[in-house]
């Protein structure tokens, strides 16, 4: 096996990072603010830190796995060396929206706005993923017949593990009496769900939930480290980023579909919070740059 730190696929059609594997030794790659338009997997296996993540700061320890969305801010602050392993994807080479009957990691690993984006490996999944990344490091070195196929059937088996692991541990905290969220805050969560599209303000929620927007924010800070207003948002964005992404719409109509009378409000609402406007997303990260 090759001493090789990275590995990367571009795609030929236009020059972008398609797939890349890299091994790193020290924070270097991630101690300043990311802002990438593909998936970024980062393995940490030696080491810990906090990470800033859009709206929150999170402690993780030796033995994560932290899951970033294209265009999700992020940054990693370390007192020591940390090391690990990275993948990162660019939605054409796997779609997780397409492919979400089959890996199940939209909502889980990624765009999980009340969880903090990391997960903690077992033995058991350790195992699997060096199986797997050993795979794809031979693989990516051999441009073979029905590459991409192969390396994205790795990727899946990744994905699945983690995937399935996030959900254990997210049921496991569920049924922890210390830990349990108050009632409430599932009942916003699913408030949020079924609302966003029409009711954008903090405000909104309190009032459908019968409580006092400074107790709802309290507790919103408390248990998802975030401020209300964040999480609608961060709600918002992910849906108005699937459809960007697997939808030929107009920004106007996204917006319109999203609660935004004005386009160019929502435009600027959505630069804000994904640091690029709609279009640049649509066209870097998109299905609307493909037709």
């Amino acid at each position: 096996m090759s001493n090789q730190n990275a590995f990367t696929l571009i795609n030929p059609q236009n020059g972008n990072l398609a797939f890349k594997l890299l091994s790193f030794e020290d924070n270097s790659h991630f101690d300043h603010i990311q802002r990438n338009n593909y998936f970024s997997l980062i393995w940490v296996n030696r080491g810990n830190g906090k990470v800033k993540a859009d709206f929150a700061e999170h402690q993780f320890e030796e033995g994560s796995l932290l899951a970033f969305s294209p265009y999700q801010p992020f940054m990693i602050c370390t007192k020591e060396d940390i090391e690990g392993i990275a993948i990162h994807f660019h939605p054409d080479f796997y779609c997780i929206h397409m492919h979400q009957k089959e890996v199940s990691c939209n909502g889980v690993l990624f765009n999980n706005v009340y969880q903090p984006p990391f997960t903690r490996i077992t033995d058991q999944a350790k195992a699997t993923f060096q199986m797997v990344i050993d795979q794809m490091k031979t693989e990516i070195q051999n441009a073979e017949l029905a590459q991409y196929e192969l390396l994205i059937s790795y990727l899946k088996i990744f994905l699945i593990t983690a995937s399935r692991l996030k959900n254990e541990q997210l049921e496991e905290s569920k049924s922890t009496p210390d830990s349990k969220e108050p009632f409430i805050l599932q009942n916003l969560k699913d408030a949020i769900e079924d609302h966003f599209k029409t009711k954008h303000s903090a405000g909104n929620y309190a009032d459908l939930l019968n409580i006092s927007p400074k107790a709802l924010a309290k507790l919103s800070k408390n248990y998802f480290n975030k401020t209300l207003t964040d999480l609608i948002a961060e709600r918002i964005i992910i849906e108005a980023k699937r459809e960007l992404y697997m939808t030929n719409k107009t920004i106007k109509e996204i917006a319109y579909e999203l609660g935004y009378d004005d386009e160019h409000y929502f435009s600027r609402f959505f630069k804000t919070n994904a640091d690029v406007s709609p279009q640049l997303y649509r066209e870097t990260v998109g299905f609307g740059k493909m037709v």
